[in-house]
């Protein structure tokens, strides 16, 4: 995968070579949990999330040593595909984006209550199932409220 960032300028740790866009930070527990392909591939070393759709690169490494592509996943990341009504917008407790659009306002809103009642009762894991490595929640109430 190097080869992707040979002969490249050098990035600013923080910026995806494939999109130029900024990354945001995530656990290297999330990328080894989330990957389809070998551990081994897996450097030690800070990851980044790259949330830009039109990219194919969701993890690279800060070091631009190598990254990961949408298709070495084990699930579909609602950032690169977020009008797919398939896609997981809650990966914790299983709603999608097409359950969103669907659902009425009330159901939005009871949708949004029982992703905060599962957070409470500590049965939430989004660091390990949700790809960006962050709470779910954010995304799923952006959804809810441009319905």
């Amino acid at each position: 995968m190097a080869e992707m960032y040979a002969g490249l300028p050098q990035l600013p740790a923080a910026i995806c070579a494939s999109c130029h866009h900024q990354g945001k930070a995530v656990s290297g527990q999330t990328v080894k949990a989330l990957l389809a392909a070998s551990l081994r591939e897996v450097a030690d070393g800070p990851y980044l999330f790259c949330p830009t759709p039109t990219c194919r690169v969701v993890y690279f490494a800060a070091d631009h040593s190598h990254h990961f592509t949408t298709d070495q996943l084990r699930e579909r990341v609602y950032q690169k595909v977020p009008t797919d009504p398939t896609v997981w917008a809650c990966y914790c407790f299983r709603h999608t984006v097409g359950d969103i659009h669907m659902a009425t306002l009330a159901d939005r809103q009871a949708i949004i209550v029982d992703i905060m009642v599962g957070i409470q009762a500590g049965q939430c894991a989004c660091d390990l199932r949700n790809p960006q490595g962050a709470c779910c929640l954010g995304n799923v109430r952006s959804l809810a409220k441009h319905e």
